[in-house]
């Protein structure tokens, strides 16, 4: 098939699973073509099957903002036409879902649109209702429509519409990313003298609760020489950096930005910190699981989905940082048992959320709205 993908080209788990199921979906001889304005993170264009398609978006004066959904929507069509495609894969209802449905109607039908949600589409309708109007029509409209997890498919349900069918696919791992990681390198650079390391890995908005982490990371330094990785970018990042200074702990907090190598970091780690206010599915901790790392993180969205609490990680009610703390110094007192843990969280990981089985979940969609 001849598939068109659009997303978000940021580090943001949308991004990611994006850029992976498109390069999944090519490696077995599907057409893959990327429509958005920049590059996705993730996303190899060396890769056979993989093409990308630059929307950009001109600075006319009458536009105090540019219409990025109209010029998305005008490419898709173009793509569409001159590629024959058969999907367009939406991630996200705004813009992307709503501008694959009037590139289908300039069209006249001959695209399907497959949307998928990730949860923001929830969260910006709960910020500015607005959008409910908009973001209701791009999902009933949807040919079809898939959810990252079963917590997503019911609030979609509580907040937009009960009549679509919307598919639960979770989103994935490949396991051969996680086979031959290699962790010595990074802990020989961060943690030289034995420390242990604990990671958070997210864009830093305020519901990733960025303030716990540094909390639970101080407290676990009183008894354990211990460093903080926070991987990745966004605007609490440099409220967790004066949290940590006057803590007098910023000499142990280690800040390495976007980057494409978060496997290799996260293995090298010895848990992840994930105490968010919500989270649709939560593509870090189930990362950290293929890792063989353990998650400690709040029962909370479809993290309890992702993680077996006392088995892959721990849970806990948002905010218990001092749960949190006991359980991470646990975890770090008990080798032992830390490495069963890490053993079934890589084995659920592997078993439970591999491309293999979600790549034929998205071709029996896909074929399913093609006929």
């Amino acid at each position: 098939m001849k598939i068109g993908i659009s997303c978000y080209p940021t580090f943001g788990g949308s991004g990611v699973v994006a850029s992976e199921l498109g390069m999944g979906l090519a490696e077995r001889g599907h057409e893959v073509h990327f429509i958005t304005y920049a590059v996705p993170g993730r996303l190899n264009l060396y890769r056979p099957g993989v093409y990308y398609h630059e929307v950009s978006v001109p600075d006319y004066p009458l536009f105090e903002y540019p219409p990025y959904s109209l010029a998305l929507a005008s490419k898709m069509a173009e793509v569409g036409e001159r590629e024959h495609l058969h999907i367009i894969h939406a991630h996200y209802a705004i813009p992307h879902a709503a501008s694959a449905l009037l590139a289908r109607d300039m069209l006249n039908g001959k695209i399907k649109v497959i949307t998928t949600l990730h949860g923001t589409d929830i969260t910006l309708v709960g910020r500015d209702p607005s959008f409910l109007p908009i973001t209701r029509h791009s999902i009933e409209k949807s040919d079809g429509v898939t959810a990252v997890s079963v917590f997503l498919r019911d609030e979609v349900c509580r907040t937009f519409t009960c009549e679509v069918d919307v598919k639960v696919i979770y989103n994935f791992i490949d396991p051969r990313d996680f086979e031959r990681l290699n962790p010595a390198p990074v802990r020989q650079r961060f943690a030289p003298n034995g420390e242990k390391l604990l990671v958070h890995v997210s864009n830093f908005r305020p519901v990733k609760r960025i303030t716990d982490v540094v909390e639970i990371f101080l407290q676990v330094r009183k008894t354990t020489p211990t460093k903080l990785v926070l991987v990745g970018a966004g605007p609490e990042l440099a409220h967790a950096e004066q949290l940590a200074r006057r803590g007098c702990a910023d000499r142990d907090l280690v800040i390495l930005g976007n980057t494409e190598s978060v496997a290799e970091i996260v293995a090298a780690c010895d848990v992840m910190l994930l105490p968010s206010e919500t989270e649709s599915f939560g593509l870090a901790a189930l990362e950290a699981m293929a890792c063989g790392v353990p998650v400690v993180a709040t029962e909370v969205g479809g993290l309890p989905e992702v993680v077996d609490h006392g088995k892959t990680g721990f849970l806990f009610p948002v905010g218990d940082v001092s749960a949190m703390t006991a359980a991470t110094l646990e975890l770090l007192s008990d080798e032992k048992a830390h490495q069963k843990m890490g053993n079934a969280a890589r084995e659920a990981a592997n078993s439970q959320f591999p491309i293999s089985k979600i790549l034929d979940q998205y071709e029996n969609l896909y074929r399913s709205v093609a006929i």
